[in-house]
């Protein structure tokens, strides 16, 4: 469709990025496990083609919900944050607990936020972080709420069939948990670029288990499909524009970003597109070698398997540069200058010995 209007963008100041808290289930699959069942070859080749070679894979029972309620604890913790402290809570994943309700009023209670704090739920996948931050964002700037829980992510192998050799390899599980805070001055800001294009949604999907198309008696999620060449030609026609134009909004040039921080989908992706969008191999995050495409997770579970030293240790405020592209199609791009983290890690979580309160029954 032709464009007859500017760009929708945001450019939001005095938010900074706190803190991050990715958080992976301690169950995991490797090239080897995988040779088992595909054989060696195709492991392998799959493996050099991808740059994956590990998964951390959520077993039965354990949810989106249940990640995300252990990595927001976490950065709570870390942070020296009170539950009652948080004024928002933003939640974005397409693998909720429930049809309804949905994942944010159960990790409200869960995570002993008060009955006044803002709730929101996002349905979303890999542009999803971007687009929680500019929700999160954007709803602190309006509102006289200071502080801000935004919590990514997705168990995406309950999308994954029995046998399906396409994508299996290829999608890890993981939530992310992330602290937004307001009131720093002019020079602390984010920039947030979108953009959607509806007719891609046939090439890569869900289309069992909802209202369109329902699975009757079954527990588990529909399965995904996916098309790799119209994946990575979309990817490929999109994503640097959109970079080029999120940089264009507050008027940087490729070199005055510390870190490029893409959607974790494919090494031989993010090489090309950081390369497409005049950036150096010092600059671009790879840190999908151990979790695969972890979904909206994968650019905060970068930053904190990749960065948490630097991004914590910085001496000065850092200049981030976040793409997020994939389902829908959708992809969205933020540049960030904020104050060094005050706290940044991964952690495993296992297999809960008991059910997690606060889930609907």
């Amino acid at each position: 469709m032709p464009e007859s209007k500017p760009m929708l963008h945001s450019r939001l100041a005095g938010i900074n990025l706190r803190g991050v808290v990715a958080a992976v289930p301690a169950n995991s699959e490797d090239t080897d496990a995988l040779a088992a069942s595909l054989g060696r070859d195709m492991a392998d080749k799959i493996a050099a083609a991808t740059g994956i070679r590990t998964r951390h894979l959520a077993p039965p029972g354990v949810t989106a919900c249940d990640l995300g309620q252990a990595a927001a604890r976490e950065l709570l913790d870390g942070l020296g944050w009170t539950p009652e402290s948080v004024d928002l809570l933003v939640v974005v994943t397409q693998t909720p607990d429930h049809p309804l309700p949905g994942n944010a009023p159960l990790l409200q209670h869960r995570l002993g936020l008060r009955n006044h704090c803002g709730t929101l739920d996002i349905n979303s996948g890999c542009s999803g972080f971007v687009d929680g931050l500019w929700t999160a964002a954007s709803l602190l700037a309006g509102s006289n709420g200071q502080r801000a829980l935004l919590i990514v992510g997705d168990t995406t192998s309950q999308f994954v069939a029995e046998g399906d050799r396409n994508t299996r390899p290829l999608f890890g599980d993981a939530v992310a948990a992330i602290a937004l805070e307001g009131g720093a001055g002019d020079d602390i800001f984010i920039g947030v670029i979108p953009g959607v294009d509806g007719s891609g949604a046939p090439y890569l999907n869900v289309l069992d288990g909802a209202a369109r198309k329902r699975l009757p008696g079954q527990a588990r999620f529909g399965s995904i499909f996916m098309d790799g060449p119209q994946v990575f030609a979309f990817t490929l026609r999109q994503v640097p524009k959109n970079i080029a134009a999120a940089l264009a909004l507050v008027g940087w040039s490729a070199d005055e970003v510390d870190h490029l921080i893409l959607h974790q989908a494919n090494e031989s992706m993010i090489r090309h597109l950081a390369n497409k969008s005049g950036f150096t191999p010092q600059q671009m995050v790879l840190a999908l070698a151990g979790f695969g495409n972890t979904s909206s997770a994968s650019i905060p579970l970068a930053m904190a398997s990749a960065l948490a030293e630097p991004l914590t240790a910085a001496s000065r405020p850092v200049q981030l540069l976040m793409s997020g592209f994939g389902v829908g199609w959708r992809w969205a791009s933020a540049v960030w200058r904020s104050e060094a983290l005050q706290y940044c890690r991964k952690i495993e979580v296992a297999t809960p010995d008991d059910p997690q309160p606060g889930s609907a029954p």
